[in-house]
């Protein structure tokens, strides 16, 4: 069944992976992958004629109503799904689509015990009051016999236009305009957003994740009941406060013993944060460190996803234990005496990035379940032209989303979503740092401790420091990776 989607005009990189994750999630794709027991993961698009792939409209094929109005009631970026009774670029073809559309599919939702609301909306232009009440009685050649209802009607209809905007309205401009009519099958309930806004939030850290962003991320990693999801570097849960919401059992660890286990007080840590939201308690907080797993030997396939935000010091840089000496060779390994071992904070050195996702494809290649999902944040800097084959790769691993965010004109980050489709072990081990290694030789340039804070903060060349000019002057408005 063919339906349409339409986005919030946002984050446009992340729009079709997450309605992709949540059709899996709800059952749209076949289960099979070969006996991976990684699902096929196709879902048919198509573009209105003459939109751009940044068009907040989309056609989406999914097997039924039911999978499309779950996705559509949990997706974070879907404005809504709805059944298409017709478009035009004018309100005369528009009429003539609706009037051609079966009446075996159009009589059930007009009949006289039934209550209906019809919603006018608009994309690249404003639509008065007195105008959409105008479109409203346009819409006459349809037999509605049931009562207006503007509170709880049993079906939402939708008049959608979309103009010939120009370039200045954040899309290149469409050939032509589009108006759309539809009954609405499920729309975003973006309201726990203002609930989970960071500033609400009892207990904060500088690198905290914006709430929609985490729940993106536990939309990624497919959080649901049932499922356990593990937060490497869990800071102040945000992360795991977005899984949890979605019903998941969580975990976390964090190489910092002041975040996990004292925070700014008793009523002003991790754990506050969850039982401000009435969420269910994380399983564990652990002090852990990402490149010294405490894992027991033996110990894998636990973990139904692993969803994280590494350290890749531009906010903050990471840290594995062991202290500068100690990794030197100058001091020894020493064992901190039992009068002392409730205060005592582990000596900490830098941990680069090329280091920090090694360990974390390594960890996740051992501990999460087959089909099982990895999702992290990855930093690029713009300048350099990156493409997905520059970005890190692991052979347990398929990637199926990498979604860009643009922070600044030269710096972004690209949330990866990967999926497990193979056993690991220790030929697998091998050709991982292999694979590393020759990453970490492409990359070194600024992945080296402190160069891609430098190459972040730091002017583009001296001419621009010498003209007081920024890469912002000749950047175009539209930002999008679609010409």
């Amino acid at each position: 069944m063919w339906f349409l989607c339409v986005f919030f005009h946002r984050l446009l990189d992340y729009r079709r992976p997450e309605v992709e994750s949540l059709a899996e999630l709800f059952g749209a794709f076949d289960q099979g992958g070969g006996g991976n027991g990684c699902a096929e993961r196709h879902l048919e698009w198509k573009l209105p004629e003459n939109h751009h792939m940044d068009s907040p409209f989309h056609f989406v094929s999914l097997p039924s109503e039911e999978i499309a109005r779950k996705i559509a009631n949990r997706s974070l970026l879907v404005k809504g799904i709805y059944e298409l009774w017709g478009k035009g670029s004018s309100h005369e073809e528009l009429e003539e689509a609706i009037r051609c559309f079966p009446d075996e599919r159009k009589l059930p939702y007009l009949s006289p015990d039934s209550t209906f609301k019809i919603i006018v909306d608009s994309f690249g232009k404003v639509i008065s009051f007195e105008e959409q009440n105008e479109r409203i009685k346009g819409l006459s050649y349809i037999p509605f016999k049931g009562r207006v209802d503007l509170r709880k009607p049993d079906h939402k209809f939708w008049l959608m236009e979309t103009d010939d905007y120009g370039s200045n309205n954040g899309l290149p401009p469409v050939v032509e305009r589009s108006v759309f009519f539809g009954r609405e099958i499920g729309a975003a309930d973006r309201k726990l957003l203002p609930i989970y806004q960071l500033k609400s939030r009892k207990y904060l850290g500088p690198t905290a994740m914006d709430a929609e962003m985490a729940f993106l991320m536990a939309n990624q990693g497919m959080a649901q009941p049932g499922k356990l999801i593990y937060d490497p570097f869990v800071g102040t849960g945000s992360i795991l406060i977005a899984a949890a919401h979605f019903g998941a059992m969580t975990m976390g660890a964090d190489i910092d013993i002041r975040v996990v286990r004292d925070g700014r007080g008793p009523d002003c840590n991790v754990w506050s944060n969850f039982n401000q939201y009435g969420l269910p308690m994380p399983i564990s907080l652990l002090r852990a460190d990402n490149n010294l797993p405490p894992w027991r030997q033996g110990l894998g396939e636990v973990f139904d996803a692993i969803i994280c935000d590494p350290p890749y010091g531009v906010r903050a840089g990471g840290r594995k234990s062991g202290g500068r000496k100690l990794l030197k060779g100058i001091v020894g390994p020493y064992t901190v005496p039992e009068d002392k071992k409730g205060d005592h904070i582990p000596s900490t050195a830098s941990y680069c990035l090329a280091e920090c996702v090694h360990d974390l494809l390594d960890l996740s290649a051992k501990m999460l379940v087959m089909g099982g999902r990895l999702v992290y944040f990855y930093p690029v800097v713009r300048d350099e032209g990156f493409t997905s084959a520059q970005f890190p790769e692991h052979p347990c691993f398929t990637m199926i989303a990498s979604c860009e965010q643009i922070l600044s004109f030269r710096y972004s980050r690209n949330l990866l979503t990967m999926v497990k489709t193979s056993a690991y072990n220790g030929e697998i081990a091998e050709l991982a740092r292999k694979k590393h290694l020759e990453f970490k030789e492409n990359h070194l340039k600024w992945m080296e401790d402190g160069n891609l804070h430098s190459a972040v903060f730091s002017p583009a060349d001296a001419q621009v420091v010498a003209s007081g000019k920024s890469d912002r002057d000749s950047k175009p408005k539209y930002r999008g990776k679609y010409v």
